[in-house]
């Protein structure tokens, strides 16, 4: 079964550029008169968002913002290649679409580095393939029918049918991966397009500023994620809980769970196959009831808040998690099989089946007790849970 992870940052991207395009057509008359500030703005926003994004590891916004800088200086200025470009539009149409497509399949690395020189040839291979599919694509003409449905159809191949498939394949790699770049890119893509064929008419400072602007949000949305999700279960982490903790009311009830003999299963499983308990377990605690937020604490500890909840609201949702996780039978990799005769036996499957508990400790926030205080009692309880036997919820 296919998994479109981002599927929903691909629609709400869309959605929200679409409304700003719209906005910039149709209230044209709100920003016509600062055109000449916004001619300013362009460049430095361009090398503000490059500098960014390459301080965040994000490298191909960077390398689009410089692009998008490298087109601008062409356009306004009288080079040898400016006139060219002018002469060679659906050369400059295609070779933007591929870029973007070369973009999507390169990965984030430092921009002065030992792969900066293959990046560079790669995009001069790209600007060269585009012009030899447009030279030779011509003569494909030839060896169609000679009917006046084909004599309509051929003319838009050597464009319209790279373009289609660029398209295609961004939108492809923007659903199935949950990653902001990917969008980007796709997003690129279609203002490019739409520019290109004057569907969309707005100058190109507008277009580069609103571009530049969408990526710096882009790069600070990955830059939140980055310091405030857990890679490994993509759970909230500890700072993001000390945040939370600053915005809690006065009745609130904590809670601590850990994974019960969890290093003993490290000792006979492995690391690699502790990763996936942790992240099999974290996807279970995210489907909490009663409006429990789940984070990851460190290690096999997790922290639960139920913000305006008594402890006594909390318990029978935290019991049911316990409870699912205990009953639930996980599916994991087995270890890589390195001897001689498991390597040569069939039978043994490469997947094995597990259960595991945990142990939660409760506490409820009193009068004139701050947060620490409420998660050192839930921590305590969580000790007095794995002294009852494990696998239950003591307060």
């Amino acid at each position: 079964m296919l998994d479109f992870k981002g599927i929903k940052s691909t629609f709400l991207s869309a959605l929200g550029i679409s409304g700003l395009f719209f906005g910039l057509i149709h209230f044209e008359a709100l920003w016509q008169d600062k055109l000449t500030i916004i001619n300013y703005l362009v460049f430095p926003l361009l090398i503000i968002t490059a500098v960014f994004a390459t301080q965040f590891n994000r490298s191909r916004i960077a390398i689009l913002c410089l692009l998008w800088g490298l087109y601008l200086i062409s356009e306004q200025s009288t080079f040898t290649w400016s006139k060219w470009l002018v002469g060679n539009s659906q050369w400059l149409l295609l070779c933007g679409a591929s870029l973007l497509l070369l973009l999507a399949f390169m990965k984030d690395r430092a921009i002065f580095s030992i792969h900066t020189l293959t990046r560079v040839v790669l995009i001069v291979f790209c600007g060269g393939i585009t012009f030899a599919w447009l030279k030779v694509s011509g003569s494909f003409v030839e060896l169609f029918p000679n009917t006046e449905t084909w004599k309509q159809i051929t003319p838009y191949i050597p464009i319209f049918l790279p373009l289609r498939v660029i398209g295609i394949v961004l939108l492809w790699r923007s659903l199935r991966n949950h990653d902001l770049t990917q969008t980007i890119l796709l997003v690129t893509f279609v203002v490019w397009y739409l520019n290109q064929l004057h569907v969309i008419t707005l100058p190109w400072s507008v277009i580069a500023v609103a571009m530049s602007s969408i990526y710096l949000l882009a790069v600070s949305t990955d830059s939140y994620y980055l310091a405030y999700r857990d890679d490994l279960t993509s759970l909230p982490t500890r700072r993001a809980l000390n945040q939370l903790a600053l915005s809690l009311g006065r009745k609130y009830t904590v809670a601590m769970l850990d994974i019960d003999h969890f290093k003993k299963f490290n000792d006979t499983y492995g690391h690699d196959i502790g990763d996936q308990v942790l992240k099999l377990v974290a996807a279970k605690m995210a489907g909490v009831k009663g409006g429990g937020k789940i984070y990851r604490y460190g290690g096999e500890e997790f922290t639960v808040v139920f913000p305006r909840k008594s402890i006594e609201q909390a318990i029978p949702e935290l019991d049911a998690l316990r409870e699912s996780i205990a009953t639930y039978g996980m599916v994991i990799r087995n270890p890589k099989r390195t001897d001689k005769n498991s390597r040569k036996s069939k039978k043994v499957s490469d997947y094995k089946t597990v259960n595991v508990t945990v142990s939660i400790g409760v506490a409820q926030r009193v009068a004139k007790q701050s947060f620490d205080q409420a998660l050192k009692n839930a921590d305590l309880a969580l000790y007095r849970a794995k002294k009852n036997g494990r696998n239950n919820v003591s307060k």
